[in-house]
């Protein structure tokens, strides 16, 4: 990998962060090479710090190490992107991540589906919705509606309608993160089961 460290003057390139689990961008800070090669060798992210004029370990006072899992340099060889496992908070204010944004798991669109599901199960002006109206009727009822997707699911996957089978198995996942919210879970529990597995 060639990095190109001297296109500033001050032979420092930008080290974005991102959580290598979740993806989310923890911080960003600046290499030089000698920044980037102890990271290499120890395996913790280093940075030059500009305000201390020295390398600087993410870690080094609070014990909050970011462990390198891999580093990726732009189409310009000018700015790395460092994936890393944080053992705690980022920043040094004590957040999460230098936005103040909590570092929590994202499944895109699931993610956003889960809290629509969450707001109508709570939210007490959206009892006309159909998913109020499962939370409304208990564990019985949302639990039967995901046996009767899952098997309406099973008989289009044995047909070659690919549009039905591919409806069937939305309403079986949608369904199912109704039911994971019933009792008290998210997505993320499961993928945890998953990467426990794994």
């Amino acid at each position: 990998m060639k990095i190109d460290f001297t296109k500033n003057n001050d032979s420092l390139v930008p080290a974005i962060i991102q959580d290598a689990t979740t993806n989310n961008v923890l911080m960003l800070g600046y290499m030089n090479q000698e920044a980037y090669h102890k990271t290499l060798e120890t395996q913790r992210v280093t940075f030059f710090s500009r305000s201390k004029n020295r390398l600087w370990t993410k870690g080094e006072e609070s014990g909050n190490f970011l462990q390198l899992v891999s580093v990726k340099v732009d189409c310009d060889n000018d700015a790395l992107l460092v994936k890393a496992n944080p053992a705690g908070p980022t920043c040094h204010k004590g957040s999460d991540t230098c936005w103040n944004e909590e570092n929590t798991p994202s499944y895109g669109f699931l993610s956003t589906l889960e809290q629509v599901i969450k707001q109508r199960k709570t939210n007490a002006n959206a009892k006309e919705s159909y998913v109020a109206s499962l939370f409304d009727k208990g564990i019985n009822k949302i639990a039967q509606k995901v046996g009767e997707e899952a098997v309406e699911t099973i008989i289009e996957a044995k047909d070659n309608d690919e549009l039905l089978f591919l409806n069937e198995s939305a309403d079986l996942l949608f369904h199912y993160l109704i039911l994971l919210q019933a009792k008290g879970f998210t997505l993320n529990d499961v993928v945890k089961i998953l990467q426990g597995r794994h």
